[in-house]
Formats: C-alpha cells, structure tokens, sequence
C-alpha cells in the first residue's frame, strides 16, 4: 500500500478527489492510501466475484456485485474504504443517502457480504476492518488469506492458508475457518458449493 496524498481528508473531500475511472484508494483516518493489488490478489477476488454472480443469477435474487464501491464506517468521517468485492442489495439502495452520487455505502444492511483478500496489510483486514464491518452490522464479513499471511491468533499455527467467514450472532462476528477440501459455509449464499481450496488455488 502506497500513500498517494499528504494532507488529511474527510470523506467528503476524498469523494471528491477521487479520481474517476482508474486506481483503488482507501481513506484512514484521513490519509488516502492507493491499494496497489497483486494479480493473483486480484484473481482470486475476481474469481470470488465470478462466482458469487452466478449464484445471483442462477436464483434471481435481487443482489448485485459493483465494480468499486466505498464503505464509510459508523463512528468516522474520515475513513473509507474500498472492498476487494461487495454484494450490495439493490432493493436498500433507496435509502442510501450517498449511493447514487458518490457509490458509497452508509447502512450495513446495504450489503449481504463484504470480502476483503488479504495481502501484506493483513491487520487491516483481521483488525480494523472486521471491527467497523461488525459495526455497521453488515451480516457477513469473508476474509480470504490464500497466502496464509495472518497472525497466528486469527489462522492458528502452523500458519496455512485460511478462509474465515464472519456472521452476525446477536449484533457480533461469530467467526468459522474453513481449510484445504472444507466447503464453505454462508448464509447469504447457502447453496454455495465451493471449497476453500478451490478459491487458493486460483491465486497460485
């Protein structure tokens, strides 16, 4: 992750820098930082989306993955961030204050899953990240680390690559792994069948 610009923002003022059409910037705490994704990152979220599209299509639900979309957290304006892939519910978007102008998300009941693949920022993802997803009671957080990168305490040891998704129980993540041959388990898409391994092999 680059920074791309020195002085402080509000998320206002980064929808407004934004540069359009090219590049994937996040804002913490008021600092814009360009994402600078690998291509198997890139492939395995692309694949994740791939997938998840066919699953929309195949039972007509009224979901749909955009090709960028910021995610404003509840207790900051200055931060933003930009998921590797986001199922949004196209039938809450009326009551996104943001959505049509900016593609910014305010409501975690906008979103049916936020995925984020993890890289060398890892922390972000397993820390902060699952912490304001949770906030905003977004209902299920993936987090794909097909590189086995995390800490210990969040993919155990030896560390290995790991498939944690995160579920709303009583208004908190409730986390479960999935491994190797383990088909992966979700209630927005219970009729996935897909395997964690199926996923990591795509980014290698």
């Amino acid at each position: 992750m680059v920074q791309a610009v020195p002085q402080l923002m509000n998320l206002e003022e980064f929808l407004d820098w934004y540069p359009d059409g090219y590049g994937r910037y996040e804002l913490w705490s008021g600092v814009v930082t360009e994402m600078q994704p690998t291509g198997p990152h890139e492939q395995v979220g692309g694949f994740l989306a791939g997938e998840l599209f066919l699953e929309i299509r195949r039972l007509q639900l009224p979901y749909f993955i955009p090709r960028q979309a910021i995610v404003k957290p509840a207790e900051t304006d200055k931060s933003g961030y930009n998921p590797d892939v986001i199922v949004l519910n196209q039938t809450a978007l009326e009551d996104e204050p943001l959505w049509k102008t900016r593609s910014t998300i305010i409501q975690g009941a906008s979103v049916q899953v936020v995925i984020e693949v993890v890289s060398t920022n890892w922390r972000d993802d397993y820390g902060h990240k699952l912490i304001d997803y949770e906030a905003l009671q977004i209902p299920e957080y993936w987090v794909v680390d097909y590189l086995g990168l995390g800490g210990r305490r969040y993919i155990g040891s030896p560390k290995q690559p790991t498939f944690s998704v995160y579920q709303l129980v009583d208004g908190e993540y409730q986390g479960q792994q999935f491994r190797e041959g383990d088909r992966i388990i979700s209630s927005a898409f219970p009729e996935l069948n897909l395997t964690a391994e199926q996923v990591f092999a795509v980014g290698h």
